[in-house]
Protein backbone atom coordinates (compact mmCIF):
# COMPACT_ATOMS: atom_id res chain seq x y z
CA UNK A 1 0.00 0.00 0.00
CA UNK A 2 1.67 3.11 -1.10
CA UNK A 3 2.65 5.86 1.73
CA UNK A 4 4.01 9.40 1.91
CA UNK A 5 7.96 9.90 1.54
CA UNK A 6 8.14 13.44 3.15
CA UNK A 7 5.48 14.27 6.10
CA UNK A 8 5.96 18.01 4.77
CA UNK A 9 4.65 16.82 1.62
CA UNK A 10 1.78 15.45 2.63
CA UNK A 11 1.04 17.94 4.74
CA UNK A 12 0.84 20.67 2.08
CA UNK A 13 -1.29 17.91 -0.47
CA UNK A 14 -3.76 18.16 2.72
CA UNK A 15 -3.58 21.66 2.86
CA UNK A 16 -4.02 22.04 -1.34
CA UNK A 17 -6.83 19.31 -1.11
CA UNK A 18 -9.00 21.44 1.49
CA UNK A 19 -8.26 24.72 0.06
CA UNK A 20 -9.74 23.05 -3.42
CA UNK A 21 -12.66 21.72 -1.57
CA UNK A 22 -13.22 24.67 0.61
CA UNK A 23 -12.36 26.76 -2.64
CA UNK A 24 -14.92 24.93 -5.08
CA UNK A 25 -17.83 23.99 -2.41
CA UNK A 26 -18.21 27.77 -1.66
CA UNK A 27 -18.17 28.28 -5.25
CA UNK A 28 -22.14 26.93 -5.32
CA UNK A 29 -23.48 29.25 -3.47
CA UNK A 30 -22.78 32.70 -5.10
CA UNK A 31 -25.61 31.90 -7.72
CA UNK A 32 -27.54 30.36 -5.43
CA UNK A 33 -27.75 33.42 -3.29
CA UNK A 34 -27.78 35.75 -6.29
CA UNK A 35 -31.10 33.82 -7.40
CA UNK A 36 -32.24 34.31 -4.00
CA UNK A 37 -31.87 37.82 -4.02
CA UNK A 38 -33.35 38.36 -7.45
CA UNK A 39 -36.08 35.68 -7.10
CA UNK A 40 -35.05 35.16 -10.63
CA UNK A 41 -32.84 32.42 -12.45
CA UNK A 42 -33.23 34.51 -15.88
CA UNK A 43 -29.67 34.75 -17.04
CA UNK A 44 -28.42 31.18 -15.33
CA UNK A 45 -28.85 28.67 -18.51
CA UNK A 46 -30.91 25.31 -17.25
CA UNK A 47 -28.90 23.24 -19.64
CA UNK A 48 -25.43 24.32 -17.42
CA UNK A 49 -27.38 23.42 -14.34
CA UNK A 50 -29.05 19.90 -15.26
CA UNK A 51 -25.93 18.95 -17.12
CA UNK A 52 -23.73 19.97 -13.96
CA UNK A 53 -25.71 17.98 -11.91
CA UNK A 54 -25.24 14.29 -13.87
CA UNK A 55 -21.72 15.74 -13.81
CA UNK A 56 -21.32 15.68 -10.00
CA UNK A 57 -23.47 12.85 -9.51
CA UNK A 58 -21.30 10.19 -11.95
CA UNK A 59 -18.14 12.00 -10.03
CA UNK A 60 -19.49 11.09 -6.83
CA UNK A 61 -20.13 7.95 -7.67
CA UNK A 62 -16.35 7.59 -8.88
CA UNK A 63 -14.69 8.81 -5.90
CA UNK A 64 -16.62 7.32 -3.23
CA UNK A 65 -16.46 3.72 -5.15
CA UNK A 66 -12.24 4.48 -5.54
CA UNK A 67 -11.90 5.75 -1.62
CA UNK A 68 -14.25 3.38 0.07
CA UNK A 69 -14.01 0.01 -2.13
CA UNK A 70 -11.57 -2.08 -1.29
CA UNK A 71 -12.21 -4.10 -4.59
CA UNK A 72 -11.85 -1.16 -6.32
CA UNK A 73 -8.91 -0.10 -4.81
CA UNK A 74 -6.79 -3.91 -4.95
CA UNK A 75 -7.84 -3.50 -8.67
CA UNK A 76 -6.15 -0.12 -8.89
CA UNK A 77 -2.83 -1.32 -7.33
CA UNK A 78 -2.70 -4.46 -9.69
CA UNK A 79 -2.82 -2.30 -13.04
CA UNK A 80 -0.62 0.68 -11.38
CA UNK A 81 1.34 -0.96 -8.95
CA UNK A 82 1.06 -2.05 -5.71
CA UNK A 83 3.12 1.00 -4.16
CA UNK A 84 0.70 3.78 -5.49
CA UNK A 85 -1.71 5.23 -3.15
CA UNK A 86 -5.44 5.88 -4.47
CA UNK A 87 -5.67 8.82 -6.53
CA UNK A 88 -8.84 9.89 -4.35
CA UNK A 89 -8.75 11.73 -1.17
CA UNK A 90 -10.85 12.47 1.67
CA UNK A 91 -11.92 15.98 0.73
CA UNK A 92 -12.80 14.64 -3.05
CA UNK A 93 -15.43 12.83 -1.34
CA UNK A 94 -16.96 15.60 0.98
CA UNK A 95 -16.49 17.96 -2.16
CA UNK A 96 -18.52 15.71 -4.46
CA UNK A 97 -21.48 15.26 -1.65
CA UNK A 98 -21.99 19.07 -1.12
CA UNK A 99 -21.76 19.24 -4.95
CA UNK A 100 -24.73 17.38 -5.61
CA UNK A 101 -26.79 18.60 -2.24
CA UNK A 102 -26.52 22.28 -3.95
CA UNK A 103 -26.47 21.73 -7.56
CA UNK A 104 -29.67 19.50 -6.61
CA UNK A 105 -30.96 23.08 -4.76
CA UNK A 106 -30.01 25.11 -7.75
CA UNK A 107 -32.05 22.88 -9.82
CA UNK A 108 -34.95 23.47 -7.44
CA UNK A 109 -34.55 27.58 -7.17
CA UNK A 110 -34.98 26.75 -11.12
CA UNK A 111 -38.38 25.38 -10.63
CA UNK A 112 -39.98 27.91 -8.31
CA UNK A 113 -38.47 31.54 -9.40
CA UNK A 114 -38.93 33.40 -12.59
CA UNK A 115 -37.25 31.72 -15.65
CA UNK A 116 -38.85 34.20 -18.48
CA UNK A 117 -38.84 32.24 -21.49
CA UNK A 118 -36.33 29.91 -20.78
CA UNK A 119 -36.24 25.97 -20.16
CA UNK A 120 -34.13 22.74 -20.79
CA UNK A 121 -33.43 22.59 -24.07
CA UNK A 122 -34.31 18.94 -26.24
CA UNK A 123 -30.46 18.89 -27.16
CA UNK A 124 -29.64 18.65 -23.28
CA UNK A 125 -32.42 16.41 -22.49
CA UNK A 126 -31.06 13.98 -25.53
CA UNK A 127 -27.30 14.21 -24.33
CA UNK A 128 -28.38 13.15 -20.38
CA UNK A 129 -30.70 9.84 -21.94
CA UNK A 130 -27.38 8.75 -24.10
CA UNK A 131 -25.18 9.65 -21.03
CA UNK A 132 -27.31 7.27 -18.33
CA UNK A 133 -28.37 4.85 -21.36
CA UNK A 134 -24.61 4.13 -22.02
CA UNK A 135 -23.89 4.07 -18.17
CA UNK A 136 -26.51 1.47 -17.37
CA UNK A 137 -25.40 -1.10 -20.30
CA UNK A 138 -21.79 -0.46 -18.81
CA UNK A 139 -23.08 -1.80 -15.44
CA UNK A 140 -24.28 -4.39 -17.05
CA UNK A 141 -20.78 -5.37 -18.67
CA UNK A 142 -18.88 -4.92 -15.95
CA UNK A 143 -20.75 -7.04 -13.13
CA UNK A 144 -20.10 -10.92 -14.80
CA UNK A 145 -16.53 -10.43 -15.07
CA UNK A 146 -16.17 -8.26 -11.81
CA UNK A 147 -14.21 -5.11 -13.69
CA UNK A 148 -15.19 -2.76 -10.90
CA UNK A 149 -12.36 -0.28 -11.72
CA UNK A 150 -13.34 -0.28 -14.98
CA UNK A 151 -16.66 0.24 -14.35
CA UNK A 152 -15.64 3.10 -12.08
CA UNK A 153 -14.11 4.87 -15.32
CA UNK A 154 -16.76 5.00 -16.83
CA UNK A 155 -18.37 7.20 -14.53
CA UNK A 156 -15.17 9.61 -14.05
CA UNK A 157 -14.81 9.75 -18.33
CA UNK A 158 -19.12 10.51 -17.95
CA UNK A 159 -18.10 13.25 -15.21
CA UNK A 160 -15.48 14.55 -17.50
CA UNK A 161 -17.71 14.65 -21.07
CA UNK A 162 -19.83 16.33 -18.47
CA UNK A 163 -17.64 19.20 -18.13
CA UNK A 164 -16.94 19.42 -20.89
CA UNK A 165 -20.32 20.39 -22.71
CA UNK A 166 -21.63 21.96 -19.35
CA UNK A 167 -20.11 25.24 -19.49
CA UNK A 168 -20.69 25.77 -23.65
CA UNK A 169 -24.26 26.88 -22.86
CA UNK A 170 -23.90 29.24 -20.75
CA UNK A 171 -20.87 31.04 -22.26
CA UNK A 172 -23.10 31.20 -25.87
CA UNK A 173 -25.72 32.32 -23.87
CA UNK A 174 -23.33 35.19 -22.64
CA UNK A 175 -22.56 35.48 -25.95
CA UNK A 176 -26.37 35.85 -27.53
CA UNK A 177 -27.31 38.56 -24.24
CA UNK A 178 -23.88 40.44 -24.52
CA UNK A 179 -24.21 40.24 -20.81
CA UNK A 180 -23.07 37.72 -17.78
CA UNK A 181 -25.84 39.34 -15.86
CA UNK A 182 -27.48 36.48 -13.65
CA UNK A 183 -24.70 34.33 -13.86
CA UNK A 184 -22.32 34.66 -10.57
CA UNK A 185 -18.78 35.55 -11.54
CA UNK A 186 -18.24 34.74 -7.65
CA UNK A 187 -19.29 30.95 -8.66
CA UNK A 188 -16.16 31.06 -11.63
CA UNK A 189 -13.60 33.12 -9.66
CA UNK A 190 -14.01 30.41 -6.56
CA UNK A 191 -13.99 27.37 -9.10
CA UNK A 192 -10.63 28.78 -10.64
CA UNK A 193 -9.14 29.14 -7.18
CA UNK A 194 -10.34 25.09 -7.05
CA UNK A 195 -9.17 24.42 -9.74
CA UNK A 196 -5.76 25.77 -9.53
CA UNK A 197 -5.65 24.29 -5.99
CA UNK A 198 -6.32 20.88 -6.85
CA UNK A 199 -3.55 20.46 -9.69
CA UNK A 200 -1.03 21.64 -7.02
CA UNK A 201 -2.25 18.92 -4.86
CA UNK A 202 -1.96 16.09 -7.59
CA UNK A 203 1.85 17.72 -8.72
CA UNK A 204 3.21 17.49 -4.75
CA UNK A 205 2.02 13.94 -4.51
CA UNK A 206 3.61 12.74 -7.86
CA UNK A 207 6.62 14.60 -6.56
CA UNK A 208 6.56 12.94 -3.36
CA UNK A 209 6.21 9.46 -4.66
CA UNK A 210 8.32 10.18 -7.94
CA UNK A 211 5.93 9.09 -10.04
CA UNK A 212 3.11 10.74 -12.61
CA UNK A 213 0.79 7.86 -11.73
CA UNK A 214 -0.97 10.51 -10.30
CA UNK A 215 -2.29 12.34 -13.39
CA UNK A 216 -2.58 9.50 -15.81
CA UNK A 217 -4.55 7.20 -13.27
CA UNK A 218 -6.80 9.35 -12.42
CA UNK A 219 -7.42 11.23 -15.77
CA UNK A 220 -11.00 12.29 -14.79
CA UNK A 221 -9.49 14.37 -12.18
CA UNK A 222 -6.80 15.68 -14.44
CA UNK A 223 -8.64 16.31 -17.02
CA UNK A 224 -11.31 18.14 -14.89
CA UNK A 225 -9.14 20.67 -13.64
CA UNK A 226 -7.69 21.59 -17.45
CA UNK A 227 -11.22 22.29 -18.79
CA UNK A 228 -12.43 24.10 -15.83
CA UNK A 229 -9.31 26.51 -15.77
CA UNK A 230 -9.78 27.02 -19.58
CA UNK A 231 -13.56 27.79 -19.32
CA UNK A 232 -13.23 29.96 -16.03
CA UNK A 233 -10.91 31.84 -17.99
CA UNK A 234 -13.30 32.60 -20.65
CA UNK A 235 -16.17 33.59 -18.50
CA UNK A 236 -13.75 35.84 -16.52
CA UNK A 237 -12.84 37.33 -19.94
CA UNK A 238 -17.08 38.17 -20.93
CA UNK A 239 -17.44 39.30 -17.04
CA UNK A 240 -14.76 41.64 -17.28
CA UNK A 241 -13.35 42.18 -20.43
CA UNK A 242 -15.88 41.64 -23.34
CA UNK A 243 -19.28 41.94 -21.51
CA UNK A 244 -18.59 44.44 -18.47
CA UNK A 245 -21.02 45.50 -16.23
CA UNK A 246 -19.77 49.05 -16.30
CA UNK A 247 -21.19 49.64 -19.90
CA UNK A 248 -24.52 49.27 -18.54
CA UNK A 249 -24.51 51.72 -15.68
CA UNK A 250 -23.29 54.00 -17.59
CA UNK A 251 -26.79 54.22 -20.15
CA UNK A 252 -29.08 53.09 -16.98
CA UNK A 253 -30.24 54.29 -13.77
CA UNK A 254 -29.04 52.31 -10.82
CA UNK A 255 -32.39 50.83 -10.17
CA UNK A 256 -33.10 49.68 -14.45
CA UNK A 257 -29.14 47.97 -14.55
CA UNK A 258 -30.06 44.81 -12.90
CA UNK A 259 -33.41 44.35 -14.81
CA UNK A 260 -32.83 45.53 -18.40
CA UNK A 261 -30.83 42.54 -19.67
CA UNK A 262 -33.10 40.39 -18.16
CA UNK A 263 -36.31 41.69 -20.10
CA UNK A 264 -33.69 41.30 -22.82
CA UNK A 265 -33.02 37.88 -22.11
CA UNK A 266 -36.74 37.34 -21.40
CA UNK A 267 -37.41 38.39 -25.21
CA UNK A 268 -34.74 36.93 -27.20
CA UNK A 269 -35.65 33.28 -25.28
Amino acid sequence: MGSWNSTEMEVLSSVLGWIAFCAWSISFYPQVILNFKRKSVIGLNFDFVVLNLTKHSSYLIYNASVFFSSAVQRQYRQKYGLDEMIPVAANDVAFSIHAVVLTAFTLFQIGIYDRGGQKVSKTSILILSVAWLTVIICVFIAIPSHSWLWLVSCFSTLQVVMTVIKYIPQAVMNFQRKSTVGFSIGNILLDLVGGLANYGQMTVQSIDQHSWVNFYGNIGKTLLSLVSIFFDIVFILQHYVIYPAHKIVKSESPGMVSQEPLVTSNEDA
